[in-house]
C-alpha cells in the first residue's frame, strides 16, 4: 500500500473509503485513507473480503449526499453486501431484500422465516448467504431471490459468511464453526470450539483465523478443519479478526485490543484506554499501519499496528448517537456526519461509489 504525503489522499490524488464496524457498539465510520484504488465495485461479504479489512478499493465522493432511503419493515443489526449494482440487506423480520443501487428500487424479497440478527449477507457464485437466529443457514439466488438450499445448525446464526474458494464458513452458537460447499450446503467440515462461535472467520492464504467465546484465537487449516494453532486471549471476544500480512487484529471485553502474529503464534501488543475501562466489540480497520476500532468507551481508537500504541482518538456523543461518521484516518478529524435518528449497529457496504447502511428502525440509507 502505498502513502502519500497528504494522509487523506492516495498517490493518485483519489481518496479511498474504509469502514470500521459497528457490532453492538452503535457507531460506525468511514475513513479516508491513503491507498491505491482498484476498479472494483463490489463489496461482496462482510467487511469486503475474506481478511476483514474494511477497505473500500473504489472511493466515494468525500462529502455524501443521501440519494435515497427503504423502508425495510424492521431493525437492522447485520451489514449490507453489494455486487453487480445490488445491494442486500438482512431484517429483524426475517426478510432479505434486493435492491437497485442506483435507484433504492425493490428487485426481489426472501422470507426466511425467522428473526436475522447481525449475521450479514455474502454473495457470490449466482447465491446470498446469511444465518438466522433460529439456527438455519439460508442460500439465495442472487438473481431472483429464489430459495437453493438450507442448512440447520443447534442454535442462533449471528456470524456472518466468509467465502473462499468453493466453501462458506461461518459460526453458530452451537459451538461449531462451519465449512459447507457453497453449491450444495454440503458440510466440508466443522469444528467444535469451547464456546458459541460469534465472530465472523477471517481468511488468508490457506488458513482460516476465529476468535472465540472460549477466550482463544485458533488458526485453522481451510481444507480439512484441523486446528494448526491456538492462541490463550485470557478473555471472552466477540469481535471478528482482522488481517495484514503479519497480524491479526481485534478487540476482548477484558478493555483491551489484541495484535496476535501469526507467524510466532504469539500476543504482540495488548493495548487499552487507561481512562475509561469498556469492552471492544466492534471489528477493527487495518490501514496504512494503524489499526482503527471502535470502543464501548463511545471513542474511536486508532492504533499503531507495530507498536500497539495510541495514534489518535475520536469521541463521539454516546455509545447510541445514531450517526454515521466520516474521519480522516490519518487524523482522527470528523469530515462529515449523518444524523440517522435510530440506533446504527452494522457497518456499511462501499462499492461502485455508493455507500449503503441500514438502521435500527428499519431504514435502509444510500450516500453517495
Amino acid at each position: 500500500m502505498e502513502a502519500s504525503d497528504n494522509p487523506s489522499v492516495s498517490a493518485t490524488g483519489r481518496p479511498r473509503l474504509g469502514a470500521v464496524a459497528a457490532g453492538l457498539i452503535p457507531l460506525l465510520i468511514a475513513l479516508l485513507s491513503a491507498g491505491q484504488p482498484s476498479s472494483a465495485d463490489n463489496w461482496s461479504q462482510f467487511r469486503g473480503n475474506p481478511q476483514l479489512t474494511g477497505i473500500a478499493p473504489v472511493a466515494p465522493p468525500a462529502k455524501l449526499t443521501l440519494r435515497w432511503s427503504f423502508e425495510a419493515g424492521d431493525s437492522i443489526d447485520s451489514s449490507p453486501a453489494i455486487a453487480d449494482g445490488t445491494a442486500y440487506i438482512a431484517s429483524g423480520n426475517g426478510d432479505l431484500v434486493a435492491l437497485d443501487v442506483a435507484s433504492g428500487m425493490l428487485r426481489w424479497k426472501y422470507a426466511s422465516g425467522a428473526s436475522i440478527g447481525e449475521s450479514s449477507p455474502a454473495v457470490g457464485g449466482g447465491a446470498v448467504f446469511f444465518g438466522d437466529l433460529n439456527g438455519t443457514f439460508h442460500a439465495v439466488n442472487a438473481r431472483d431471490g429464489t430459495r437453493l438450499w438450507t442448512f440447520k445448525t443447534g442454535s442462533e446464526i449471528k456470524s456472518s459468511p466468509t467465502l473462499v474458494e468453493d466453501l462458506v464458513l461461518f459460526g453458530s452458537y452451537d459451538t461449531y464453526l462451519y465449512a459447507l460447499e457453497a453449491r450444495t450446503g454440503k458440510v466440508r467440515w466443522k469444528l467444535r470450539t469451547d464456546g458459541p462461535v460469534h465472530a465472523t472467520p477471517s481468511v488468508r492464504g490457506r488458513v482460516v483465523y476465529i476468535t472465540g467465546c472460549d477466550e482463544n484465537f485458533r488458526g485453522v487449516r481451510l481444507s480439512d478443519g484441523a486446528v494448526l494453532f491456538k492462541v490463550p486471549t485470557g478473555a471472552y471476544t466477540g469481535a471478528s479478526p482482522v488481517l495484514d500480512e503479519r497480524r491479526a487484529y481485534f478487540g476482548t471485553f477484558n478493555y483491551e485490543v489484541l495484535g496476535v502474529d501469526l507467524r510466532t503464534h504469539k500476543i504482540a501488543w495488548r493495548y487499552h484506554n487507561p481512562d475509561h475501562e469498556f469492552p471492544f466489540y466492534s471489528s477493527a480497520v487495518v490501514i496504512d499501519g494503524r489499526v482503527i476500532v471502535g470502543g464501548r468507551d463511545k471513542s474511536i481508537h486508532a492504533i499503531d499496528a507495530a507498536t500497539g500504541k495510541r495514534v489518535w482518538m475520536f469521541a463521539t456523543k454516546a455509545r447510541v448517537d445514531g450517526r454515521l461518521y466520516v474521519l480522516d484516518a490519518g487524523t482522527g478529524e470528523k469530515l462529515w456526519e449523518f444524523d440517522a435518528g435510530s440506533a446504527v449497529t452494522g457497518s456499511p457496504a462501499i462499492a461502485a461509489g455508493r455507500v449503503v447502511i441500514g438502521a435500527g428502525d428499519g431504514k435502509v440509507y444510500c450516500f453517495g
